[in-house]
């Protein structure tokens, strides 16, 4: 099976670097006009797989949006990530699963293997070591899915552990990197990614990654194209995932208002592919 590394780097140079979030929260679906419940969601969730199916590089359903409604709200999630799937359309589940051994496990065979949740990357956080997220690599690895690492995030709470220094003089985010760099090696381009807020002021370094860089904070919460240009050395630009969500999400429900954001954002990061 060709690698998630492989499959994003093709579909970004056919659609474009963008990562198109689809996240219900309870106001965007007032602001649409739909129901907040489960049937809102569906229509929600249906109205995006059908503006972004096959014209964007990268899905990420934010599965908590999802959790909340229980049963039925899974249910939606299963349907949006096979249509998009069928469609041909990489995804990214946002579920940020951590833990450790078999419960590690667990998470990694919901996400990454061959069930009704099955998604061609999720993401992970190493915050309990590394070494914990062995069970989701593997597995990744051997059926051509991704992982993507959280690193280097743009909440202010972050700082104090992600920032902090080592005693071989690396911040934890920048172990965080290397090690992410460590699982590709080897790899024409890797599938285990990390993310880097966008609104950072500054960055690990990257240039050893050699895997795909999520940037989330593009758009409604001030990141750009300069931030990224700031953050990420031009050698890396076709690695960026630069991850928008609200600042496309508030052109719905019309379809074709979507579609239309879509294409404008990925004119500001066309750069990234040149």
């Amino acid at each position: 099976m060709t690698s998630f590394g492989e499959r994003m780097r093709e579909a970004t140079a056919r659609h474009g670097s963008l990562c198109v979030g689809i996240d219900p929260h309870p106001s965007l679906l007032r602001a649409w006009g739909l129901s907040e419940d489960v049937e809102g969601l569906k229509r929600f969730s249906d109205i995006c797989v059908e503006a972004f199916e096959g014209r964007v590089a990268v899905v990420k359903p934010q599965v908590a949006f999802f959790e909340a409604y229980g049963s039925g709200g899974l249910m939606v999630l299963e349907d949006t990530i096979a249509a998009l799937r069928a469609a041909g359309t990489l995804v990214l589940a946002d579920a940020k699963r951590g833990d450790i051994g078999s419960t590690m496990a667990a998470y990694a065979a919901a996400w990454l293997g061959d069930g009704p949740l099955a998604s061609d990357a999720v993401t992970v956080s190493p915050y309990l070591g590394f070494g914990s997220l062995t069970p989701a690599i593997e597995l990744a690895m051997a059926g051509g899915r991704g992982v993507i690492v959280l690193a280097a995030t743009s909440n202010p709470e972050a700082a104090a552990l992600q920032r902090t220094v080592t005693a071989d003089g690396r911040t934890v985010a920048q172990t965080m990197v290397d090690d992410a760099a460590a699982c590709n090696v080897g790899a024409a381009f890797g599938s285990v990614g990390v993310v880097v807020g966008a609104t950072l002021t500054e960055a690990p370094d990257l240039s050893k990654l050699n895997g795909p860089i999520l940037m989330p904070g593009v758009g409604a919460q001030g990141g750009g194209a300069e931030s990224i240009r700031a953050l990420v050395s031009p050698d890396s630009y076709t690695a960026v995932l630069p991850n928008v969500s609200r600042e496309v999400l508030a052109s719905g429900p019309s379809v074709a208002a979507l579609r239309t954001r879509v294409h404008q954002l990925n004119e500001e990061f066309a750069f990234l592919q040149a």
